[in-house]
């Protein structure tokens, strides 16, 4: 009855101030976390579930930052790097690892005390970074196309694999390996196992950088920079199944599987929260952030959205927690 009530009561505000009702239940701004004294672009960011842990990639400070969600402060930073992008913890390993476009290195942290414990060269833009859940192994997308794949147990490359152009976006499901190669005006689908591509699917729209994966339904989010525009596709075969124009300069993209949505993170200065049922998707509300917090992080974990937003002529850079109503 409690949750009924307050359904009801949400409603009824929507109503008097005039807004739909789905605009009352998307995201709150519940805290903020400032980021002293970090200056440029803010790229990928990664969570450590055991500890508590945001780490946050600050490509133009060259560093990495560890944020202790619990104390809601900054606990350490990691200096010295090359412009850092992509970046992973691995639980199992206890590792966090950095890939560094600027030098093209990834370089492996201790996930206890953030001491570097190994770096491999993979040539030029280490850029993405994602686990692979089957094999334990870290994927990294790099230079003008290629993926490689490291061991982060032993701090080694143990494959590599190459791509008709740079990836962007990828995700590493158990079937394979879907990546975004704007360059190519494709989703390139990856065999591990064999160390190949297996499919290239055309895209007609252009700039596709974030990707996101639903296990659920088998499908694929991906979203295009040139028009703006959210498409979900079938894994299984790569044809459309919807798609809806969403805010600019798009950097991230995830599924809400619990409440049937879907989070894009945009430069622009937004995020825009679809609503998803069957084979159609709508927008439910386009909640302002500042402009280029376009990095983010959707935790299942805590039920909550990351959104680091960069340093401004009048404030400091921060994560940003929404919580999903």
């Amino acid at each position: 009855m409690p949750t009924l009530l307050a359904a009801a009561l949400c409603a009824l505000v929507a109503s008097v101030v005039g807004l739909p009702v789905s605009a009352a239940e998307t995201l709150t701004l519940e805290a903020t976390i400032p980021l002293p004294n970090v200056a440029g672009r803010i790229d990928h960011l990664a969570f450590d579930e055991a500890r508590q842990h945001l780490f946050v990639a600050e490509l133009g400070n060259n560093s990495v930052e560890v944020v202790d969600l619990t104390k809601g402060a900054v606990i350490h930073r990691i200096e010295g790097l090359s412009e850092p992008q992509g970046i992973e913890f691995v639980p199992d390993a206890d590792i966090l690892v950095v890939a560094s476009g600027g030098d093209g290195s990834v370089t492996f942290f201790s996930g206890s005390d953030f001491a570097p414990q190994a770096s491999v060269q993979l040539g030029e833009d280490a850029d993405n970074v994602h686990l692979d859940a089957q094999s334990g192994n870290v994927v990294v997308g790099y230079g003008n196309g290629g993926l490689a794949v490291l061991d982060p147990h032993l701090h080694t490359k143990v494959g590599d694999i190459p791509l008709p152009g740079h990836p962007e976006g990828f995700q590493v499901p158990s079937q394979g390996v879907y990546v975004n190669v704007p360059n190519a005006h494709q989703i390139a689908v990856v065999d591990l196992v064999k160390g190949k591509v297996v499919a290239e699917w055309p895209q007609s729209l252009t700039a596709n950088f974030p990707m996101a994966f639903d296990a659920s339904t088998n499908t694929l989010a991906t979203v295009f920079r040139d028009s703006s525009m959210l498409v979900i596709l079938d894994a299984a075969t790569g044809s459309s199944i919807a798609q809806i124009e969403t805010c600019g300069d798009a950097d991230d993209v995830f599924f809400d599987t619990k409440r049937g949505r879907l989070y894009v993170s945009c430069g622009a200065g937004a995020i825009d929260v679809f609503a998803r049922q069957g084979g159609s998707v709508s927008l439910l509300e386009r909640v302002p952030t500042a402009k280029g917090a376009r990095t983010a992080l959707f935790v299942p974990e805590r039920d909550r959205l990351l959104v680091a937003r960069p340093a401004s002529a009048n404030a400091d850079a921060a994560i940003e927690i929404y919580r999903p109503q």
